[in-house]
């Protein structure tokens, strides 16, 4: 597996891997031992970027990935992140990155993934409550104390991340990022990557399984998946969506590729410094997205593509009205 730099000196696997899906908010729950499993048969694979956070459970997703990842911690780089309002294991409206919550998670996700330092602390969510200053300080006490490694923010403005990096330098921005959710490119978020030395950290890189070409119309999801909660994932959007599809798989019979595989190269071909953490509960499909790093997508090949897109209009915001309310603060 090929390496990529995030920031100020945080060496990845190319492709990472986002283990929210392991257990929350797709309606499926892997046991202990299958996570386990599957963790480490993508350590095998050469993967060394594995994403959790407290909010995933809540708390149960560390668990697991810590469970799974002890024995190779020298091997891996272990993210994971603080910012919502969770009391007594149930997670409350609102956010919190007030500096002593910010502590206290790091401590409490320090004890559930069993290690001794966090390699990347995102706040999940910019807390319009609490002075980005305060909460990028915070960190970087965690940072002097050996607690925290590096500094990052998830779905954060442009200019909010400025002033955090003026305190704190940030490693790493994790934003949704992907062929069919490209807000990155125009809102300000890869210029500052570019000016600041940040990197780049795709979520949802496949359209939350979309951009695979497994889902039509059609498609019921089950108890517990979230994205039956989605404008973008009503019937009507997919079918109108389906468009994005069809050209991932005429490019992906070109190249010998999947749709996955195509939508991932197109996101390493972007930037050197994006590493994009698509999930699965699959071997196969693991060992689908990592073969995307050897697909080579040439400047014709992107110039097609771009060319394509501008023809193809996205239905559907990709999340409800509330939740879009609380990203690029």
């Amino acid at each position: 597996m090929q390496k990529r730099i995030l920031g100020n000196g945080l060496e990845v696997s190319a492709i990472g891997y986002g283990c929210m899906g392991l257990d929350f908010a797709y309606g499926s729950k892997l046991s202990t031992a299958e996570s386990g499993a599957l963790l480490r048969a993508a350590v095998d694979r050469g993967v060394t970027f594995f994403d959790t956070a407290e909010v995933y459970g809540p708390f149960t997703n560390e668990g697991l990935v810590g469970e799974a990842l002890r024995p190779v911690r020298d091997q891996v780089v272990i993210a994971t992140k603080f910012g919502f309002n969770i009391v007594d294991g149930v997670q409350q409206p609102g956010l919190n990155s007030r500096p002593e919550h910010i502590r206290a998670v790091a401590e409490a996700s320090l004890q559930r993934l069993g290690i001794e330092q966090i390699d990347l602390f995102y706040q999940h969510r910019v807390d319009p409550d609490v002075a980005i200053e305060e909460v990028a300080g915070a960190v970087k006490a965690l940072i002097a104390e050996g607690k925290v490694k590096h500094f990052g923010l998830s779905e954060p403005g442009a200019d909010t991340v400025r002033r955090a990096h003026a305190v704190q330098p940030v490693t790493a921005i994790q934003n949704e990022y992907s062929l069919w959710t490209r807000g990155v490119e125009t809102n300000g978020i890869f210029a500052v990557c570019e000016e600041l030395g940040i990197g780049l950290v795709p979520y949802s890189p496949l359209g939350r399984g979309f951009l695979t070409g497994a889902m039509r119309a059609d498609t019921a999801f089950g108890d517990g998946d979230f994205r039956s909660k989605l404008p973008r994932f009503t019937p009507d959007a997919m079918a109108k969506n389906q468009a994005l599809v069809d050209l991932l798989q005429r490019i992906a019979a070109e190249k010998q590729a999947t749709p996955a595989q195509v939508a991932l190269a197109w996101i390493l071909a972007q930037r050197p410094w994006i590493v994009p953490i698509p999930g699965t509960t699959k071997l196969h499909r693991l060992e689908e997205n990592l073969a995307a790093a050897k697909v080579a997508l040439t400047a014709g090949d992107l110039a097609g593509i771009a060319a394509a897109l501008a023809e193809i209009d996205i239905e559907g915001e990709r999340y409800p009205a509330p939740l879009m309310q609380v990203v690029g603060r």
